[in-house]
């Protein structure tokens, strides 16, 4: 009789345990009775099933896709702009225990901190501080999350997109902003050239003869191309070095 109860407390004892396995990359969340029992590392695990279930949790970097999000900058401009966030879980306990599903809630706070923050800023700034913007998305989220045993490492804004009507404003002052810069080094090249002509003629003056030999050079680049027709004027300093000459004789 003793042997027939000793077999069947073997046998009970095996129904009831169980052993699962808890991978590397995960925690297993384990309950008895209802209750929070502790933390199941990696390895094969006991468990009793009719006292004590348990979650896995994947502790690895996930990246959440937040979808397009239709947000009014504060220069009240219509954007879509979308983003992806990268997070791992830190607490497996606070992920299990303190929000239903922790994958679906930093999802939808992501979406409403984006478009809040969108919100805060002018399409100028949203477009030249991306990553800043981006930033301050994260220090948001993160913060937020900490409840729930989440640590948000990086928020990108993979995304911004704008009404086609604001598209050509923004071409056609791209366009202004290039033909601006145009003019302005074209002056600058003026300029430039106008200083160094003074230079040569302060030189070319202030030298005896120095400009009738730049004229011959001149001439001699010109007169290579037969087809030009050179007309010379004789240089007031050729004149004057011709009645020096008749006033030595």
């Amino acid at each position: 009789m003793e042997g027939a109860f000793t077999i069947l407390g073997i046998v009970l004892f095996i129904f009831l345990i169980s052993l699962k396995q808890i991978n590397q990359y995960e925690r297993g969340v384990k309950f008895t009775m209802g209750r929070y029992a502790g933390i199941m590392n990696p390895g094969w695990r006991i468990v009793i099933t009719i006292f004590q279930t348990y979650k896995k949790v994947d502790m690895r970097v996930k990246a959440v896709d937040v979808p397009d999000q239709k947000a009014i900058t504060k220069d009240n401009v219509s954007v879509m702009v979308n983003a992806v966030i990268y997070y791992k879980v830190l607490a497996a306990e606070k992920a299990i225990i303190e929000v239903e599903d922790f994958r679906y809630a930093i999802s939808q706070f992501a979406q409403t901190t984006m478009r809040n923050i969108v919100g805060e800023a002018t399409l100028d700034e949203l477009l030249a501080n991306r990553d800043k913007i981006a930033d301050r998305i994260r220090e948001i989220v993160d913060k937020e999350t900490d409840e729930w045993g989440l640590k948000v490492s990086n928020v990108e804004l993979k995304d911004v997109s704008l009404p086609i009507e604001m598209e050509r404003v923004i071409a056609k002052q791209a366009e202004a902003e290039r033909e601006k810069r145009a003019v302005i080094i074209k002056a600058e090249g003026e300029v430039m050239a106008a200083e160094n002509m003074s230079k040569a003629a302060k030189i070319l003056a202030g030298s005896d003869g120095a400009l009738h030999l730049r004229t011959l050079q001149s001439i001699n680049d010109l007169s290579s191309d037969q087809s030009n027709t050179v007309i010379f004027a004789i240089p007031l300093e050729v004149l004057r070095a011709f009645d020096g000459f008749k006033k030595n004789k």
